[in-house]
């Protein structure tokens, strides 16, 4: 089902992540992690449907989308950044694997925070952040999505591992098994999981090699 919704409020995140605002559909519903299918409601542009996760609440009076732009490609994310207050979306209903079930380890590669987003506002809200720790890949410092609130919201249980920069604030390389083991993960509890492919697939073998059972995994199926 397509619903038209309108674009309230634009600002930047970081240097290529847009935080939108938009209407919401009356009676609209969704898990935090879950996401949809945007089509920029233009000429040329109304088939071209991409997934996009929500940022905000299912309790929420308006609809939050944290997007990364690559300007390199050609198409819908490319448009993102011609937006203006005013223009409309064609939105799908909602789907996705990842949910909250219970306490554990978010790990993150990049845009792949976004369904974590919600999920740490909804148990931020309901005051159960304790126990939860997230540990966050992404090239450089400027690249770290919401570096304040994730700070605010988690404290020392955040953890960044930066790829192509070397800080003395943040760990350099990239997320594997020492790492996960150096950060203390509980294989006993849930692990959620949202990145690009490449990573997804080998933190998957990591994981299990450090005996995490596959019941324990919340992810997006690769295949």
């Amino acid at each position: 089902m397509n619903y038209k919704i309108q674009v309230k409020k634009i600002e930047n995140v970081t240097h290529d992540v847009l935080h939108l605002i938009t209407d919401k559909p009356e009676g609209y519903t969704f898990t935090p992690g879950q996401a949809t299918e945007l089509a920029i409601d233009k000429d040329g542009l109304r088939d071209e449907k991409r997934p996009f996760t929500f940022t905000s609440l299912p309790e929420d009076n308006e609809l939050e989308f944290t997007i990364k732009m690559y300007p390199s490609h050609e198409g819908v994310t490319d448009e993102l950044a011609n937006l203006n207050v005013g223009d409309t979306f064609l939105m799908g209903d909602a789907w996705g694997a990842i949910k909250y079930q219970g306490e554990g380890t978010f790990i993150a590669g990049g845009a792949g925070i976004t369904p974590f987003i919600a999920i740490l506002k909804d148990l931020n809200r309901k005051n159960k952040l304790r126990g939860h720790q997230l540990i966050f890949a992404n090239k450089t410092e400027k690249d770290i999505i919401y570096q304040q609130h994730i700070e605010a919201w988690l404290g020392s249980d955040f953890h960044n591992i930066l790829s192509e920069e070397k800080t003395d604030k943040h760990a350099h390389g990239r997320i594997d098994k020492d790492f996960l083991q150096k950060h203390h993960l509980a294989t006993a509890k849930k692990v959620y999981l949202c990145g690009p492919p490449p990573m997804m697939k080998a933190l998957q073998s990591d994981l299990y090699a450090l005996g995490l059972s596959r019941e324990q995994l919340i992810a997006e199926d690769l295949a």
